[in-house]
């Protein structure tokens, strides 16, 4: 009779189950959440035996689509689609289920809760899915609340940049509590669609290498694509060490480039060095074996020039050796 009861007890135990210690809930573990890479694959699935005597649960096909504003109308191209189970796995993160690119996506999913994420771009939205057992299960949409911008840049009031000396920095606009903002995209080339949630962005546009930058906010609105044309006042600035006006330029000269306040914003080893510098006023110091040259120059915004050091301007330079 004792081996009955405790039989019994087992039975009760076993029907009740216990959750694994350290097992976080679903919701703390889609915390964790990162958008994955466009390139990632579904996970392989190993193949299962059914328990005997046990009907496995017939999956529904899901329709989902997306918009970029409630009221338009569904995207065609440019979807990147993953669905999550809402149980974490072994290490803590939300299984991928299933994955589609392109549009509107067609899963067969058993009934159940899932996590469904959506991007276009770095735009995205989550949101959760239940799949019912039985009855009509309608086309499921998600509105992103996403547009885009276009930027480019020119040079004092209309000179065009080339793209290779060109580059954006995209930053979140509101600032945190150690002064910085977050980066939402690095490295953006002139002319690229940016595809982002709706929401004001902190641009920063360089041109050069040097010091020549502006920063500007940037209103993304959904379901609109912006263009937006910042302008720098800087020029590029090509200098040369000669031996007469017009001379060729002599070769094995060291530059250095100072602001009106001595402070040393360039440096390079050419016979010509050419760099975006902002607009203001500089000075050119040519080092050619041991001696010293010097020149002041202007740069004004847009207006691109040849700065030429004679070599008969030879003089003592305050802050730099000669030796």
């Amino acid at each position: 009779m004792q081996a009955v009861s405790r039989a019994r007890l087992f039975a009760v135990v076993a029907a009740v189950g216990i959750m694994p210690a350290g097992m976080a809930p679903a919701e703390d573990a889609f915390q964790s959440f990162k958008q994955m890479d466009s390139t990632a694959k579904m996970p392989k699935l190993n193949a299962f035996t059914p328990t005997v005597g046990r009907q496995a649960p017939v999956a529904r096909e899901v329709t989902l689509n997306a918009k970029l504003t409630a009221d338009g109308q569904p995207m065609q191209t440019g979807l990147t689609w993953r669905v999550f189970s809402p149980q974490p796995g072994p290490d803590g993160k939300l299984p991928l289920v299933a994955s589609s690119e392109g549009g509107g996506a067609h899963f067969q999913l058993t009934p159940g809760a899932y996590f469904v994420n959506v991007a276009f771009g770095r735009a995205g939205v989550t949101k959760r899915l239940d799949v019912p057992s039985d009855g009509e299960f309608v086309p499921q949409a998600l509105v992103l609340d996403a547009g885009g911008f276009v930027l480019n840049a020119v040079a004092g009031t209309d000179q065009r940049i080339p793209d290779s000396k060109l580059r954006f920095s995209i930053y979140s606009a509101e600032v945190r509590e150690d002064g910085e903002r977050g980066l939402v995209m690095a490295n953006v080339k002139p002319n690229t669609i940016v595809r982002l949630n709706a929401g004001t962005y902190h641009v920063v546009s360089e041109y050069g290498e040097v010091n020549a930058s502006v920063r500007a906010d940037i209103q993304v609105e959904a379901g609109k694509l912006t263009e937006a044309t910042l302008q720098h006042r800087a020029a590029q600035i090509t200098l040369k060490l000669v031996s007469q006006a017009g001379g060729e330029a002599v070769a094995d000269t060291a530059w250095s480039v100072l602001t009106a306040g001595g402070d040393v914003v360039a440096e390079s080893l050419s016979a010509f060095t050419t760099m975006v510098l902002a607009e203001g006023d500089y000075t050119a110091v040519a080092r050619n074996k041991d001696k010293i040259y010097q020149r002041e120059f202007p740069v004004q915004s847009g207006h691109n020039a040849d700065v030429e050091v004679l070599m008969k301007d030879q003089q003592p330079v305050a802050g730099v050796d000669s030796d």
